[in-house]
Order: structure tokens, then sequence, then C-alpha cells
């Protein structure tokens, strides 16, 4: 245990080291490209004609970013993904599937049913936990600053936020699924043995308040964060579990394979980014599958199904 313990460190401190050296690269560029456009200025000045537009009407200007764009980015990046799995086309969309077979095409009655509850989740359940969020917000008195943070502290912010959305997303996903709660609350998540987009928040409700809103809304509240991040960070979050529920191996996107194969296999890849399921030993039936040697970015328009697809099965 203490050499699992060493490793995921390891791990750790070879994810952030690189994240460290790209922010180094990347703050260094921007720097440069700035001075010549102004791009800063660009952005406080559009935050400011927002913000007297709505003649800083805090509540109004808090649902704006932290509902109604989120929504927005998830249901405009679903929209393109339905389409595909309703009609299996574009082809060049349905050729990266990852449980080839499976919704092809889709469940019209399970869709329809998927899209309720996730509306269901999204304006009823999601929503009114935003008001004790606003105040909490509201305490902190940055969050609705006409000065917008730097680039450099909203890295740091996001680099938190995430951190706080594994732990807590790791551990109270573990906690649905023990077999108490499963059969109640987990199982209806679960119905989709290969998902779609849109079931990324197709949940009971328990689930939803629990381990897809609390993770996600709990990093800006100990931050104190400024309403722009938390709106990137609330579009950035619905879109990443949109690409892990996909069931599309898509070039130059994340890899959903990880948290494809927990739907498949229901007892393996509890998390996000997969730290603390490598320190716990459950990441240890998928890294010995295809689908481990699968789990990265696409670089190339050649399906790893097809470059690395699935052992022949042995005839009986």
């Amino acid at each position: 245990q203490e050499k699992k313990l060493w490793d995921a460190l390891r791990i750790s401190a070879y994810v952030f080291g690189t994240g460290l050296l790209m922010y180094t690269a990347l703050v260094n560029s921007v720097s440069w490209f700035k001075q010549d456009i102004t791009l800063g200025n660009f952005w406080q000045t559009t935050w400011l004609k927002f913000y007297n537009f709505f003649e800083g009407d805090e509540w109004t200007i808090f649902l704006l970013g932290a509902a109604l764009l989120p929504a927005l980015a998830f249901w405009g990046f679903n929209g393109i993904l339905l389409v595909a799995d309703i009609t299996g086309k574009p082809t060049f969309i349905t050729r990266y599937r990852i449980q080839l077979g499976k919704n092809d095409p889709v469940d019209t009655k399970k869709l329809c049913q998927a899209i309720y509850t996730a509306l269901v989740n999204q304006f009823l359940i999601s929503l009114p936990m935003l008001v004790p969020m606003f105040h909490v917000m509201k305490w902190w008195g940055n969050t609705f600053s006409k000065e917008l943070p730097t680039f450099q502290w909203f890295l740091v912010e996001l680099s938190v936020f995430t951190i706080v959305e594994e732990i807590l997303f790791y551990y109270t996903h573990r906690l649905v699924h023990h077999p108490v709660l499963y059969k109640h609350i987990h199982k209806k998540h679960h119905e989709w043995t290969a998902p779609i987009g849109v079931v990324s928040i197709y949940a009971h409700p328990v689930e939803h308040i629990l381990s897809n809103t609390l993770p996600v809304m709990t990093g800006p509240m100990i931050m104190g964060s400024h309403i722009v991040s938390i709106s990137a960070w609330f579009s950035l979050a619905l879109v990443t579990t949109t690409i892990s529920h996909c069931g599309y191996h898509l070039p130059f996107l994340p890899s959903p394979e990880f948290h494809d194969f927990h739907h498949l296999k229901f007892n393996q890849c509890y998390g996000v980014l997969g730290m603390l399921d490598y320190l716990h030993g459950t990441d240890r039936v998928f890294r010995q599958t295809k689908a481990f040697e699968r789990h990265k970015v696409l670089l190339g328009l050649t399906p790893l199904s097809e470059s690395i697809p699935e052992a022949p099965k042995k005839a009986e």
C-alpha cells in the first residue's frame, strides 16, 4: 500500500510538473501576445459592458453565468452528438464508437427518458442549488467584482477545482455503489452500459446532488471565485463529463475510455482523473485491457478501435 501511495504521488508530480511547464510556456506566450493586441483589456472591457448592461444586477448576472451559459454549452455539444446517435450520421463521428454495435442506432424510448431526466435534474435540482451558492459567493465579496481575475489566477483556481472535484466525485461515486444505495439510487445511471453524452446527468436526484453537482460547486465556493471563472468552470465540467459519457473516442479530445469502461464493468474506474483509482486499486482490471491501451488522446484520424482492436474471442 505504501508503494502504491508513492506511485500515486509520482503520477501526481508528473501531471502537475507537466502542467507547470505548459503553464510557464503559456504565460510567456500570452504575455508576448498581449503586448501587441492588449487581449486582457478586451476581456476586461467586454465584462464591464456586460456588467453595466444588467446595471450590476448580481442575481441576474449569476443566473446567466452559472446556469444559462453552461446549459447552452451542454446542450449545444450534446445536440451534435445526438444527431450522430439517432441517425448514425455523419459517419465521421460514428466510426469512432467505443462499444461497437451498441446504440447503433440508439433506442428512441430510452433516449427520450434520458433527455427528460436530464432536463429535470438540470432545472429542478441544479438550478435551485444555485440559490444557496449565490449567497455564499456574495459573502465572499469577490464574485461580482468589476475587475476580472488574472489568467494566471484562473489557472490556479482551475487546478483547485479539478482536485476538489476528483476527491468528492470519487468517494461519493463509490458510496452510491454500495449495495444498499446502488439498488435504489445509482442503478438508474447504470441502465446505460454503453452510455451516450446526455446520460452524463441522467441520474437519481440524490445522486445528481451528491456526485454530479456538489463536487463541481464546492471548488468555486472554497475559492470565492469570480462569476466569469464559475461560468467557465461549470461549462468545462459539463462538456468534459459529456465527453466521458459520449461513447465515441474522437480525435483530439480527452479519452472517454476510462469512464466508458466503468459503465461496462460497474466496479472499476470510479474517478475522473484516475489517480485515486490507482491508489485504491480500483483500476486494476482496466489496466489489463485493450481499453487501457486506447486510453489516450487520439492524435490521428484512424479510430483506436481499429489500430488497437480487441483480441479475437477464443472459439468454444
